[in-house]
């Protein structure tokens, strides 16, 4: 835990194996922190800065989110191919769901106001539209391998998918049940997280190297306007 005001490091807390992604359910005022090869997810208190649950699961956890609208906690099972839901009100997982086709779901981002959540599948390297109303996934999508982190963009309607092989893709959602590959954007390898701006539409890609000899340095992105969709046939 990092005093904002001073940058000072105050509090560490143990947790188990590699904790690897996390989300803050504002209204209960907790973070959840999924530890992917312990197979758990740390519960913290933020005002008692303390460790009050620690879920157990049988496989690795990937990315959890909160979704503002549902008050659901989503945390993604990837080992058993599963979107699990946890409630934040009682920490107990309340739903297990099948991703269908996409193995090794472990990244992960939302779209809150349309009831959806695009699943990063990363032993087959599919993006999976999954609708949380029905808990069932509705579309796949091909992504360049080894993408592990997306970030929704609300006010454009797309989907920013990091792998690291060298590419951020875009997506655009036209609407809940149409997403669109718009491109496979070449970056630097190794770029595999990103950060969206939602108010400047920007994308912030971290970069650790160019042409194979390591740098560190932030790349930032303006966005494009988006094509509209092809008429129906």
């Amino acid at each position: 835990m990092v005093d904002l005001k001073t940058l000072a490091v105050i509090k560490k807390l143990p947790t188990e194996a590699k904790p690897d992604g996390s989300t803050y359910a504002e209204p209960f005022r907790k973070v959840y922190v999924s530890d992917e090869r312990g197979k758990a997810e740390a519960i913290v208190n933020v005002d008692t800065d303390e460790v009050v649950k620690t879920l157990k699961f049988d496989g690795a956890t990937g990315m959890p989110q909160y979704d503002p609208v549902k008050r659901k906690v989503y945390v993604n099972l990837q080992d058993e191919n599963i979107f699990a839901v946890i409630d934040p009100a009682t920490d107990e997982v309340v739903g297990r769901y099948p991703v269908g086709q996409c193995q090794g779901n472990h990244g992960m981002t939302l779209d809150p106001e349309h009831h959806r959540a695009f699943l990063l599948c990363q032993k087959n390297h599919l993006l999976t539209v999954f609708d949380v109303d029905a808990n069932k996934p509705i579309a796949f999508l091909p992504i360049p391998n080894g993408a592990d982190v997306a970030k929704f963009d609300p006010g454009l309607g797309r989907v920013y998918v990091a792998p690291s092989s060298g590419f951020i893709s875009v997506f655009h959602d036209d609407d809940p049940d149409h997403v669109r590959k718009l491109e496979d954007f070449a970056v630097q390898k190794n770029v595999h997280t990103l950060a969206v701006d939602i108010e400047t539409h920007r994308v912030y890609a971290p970069e650790q190297e160019e042409n194979g000899v390591a740098v560190a340095r932030m790349i930032v992105y303006d966005a494009l306007a988006t094509p509209k969709a092809a008429p129906a046939k």
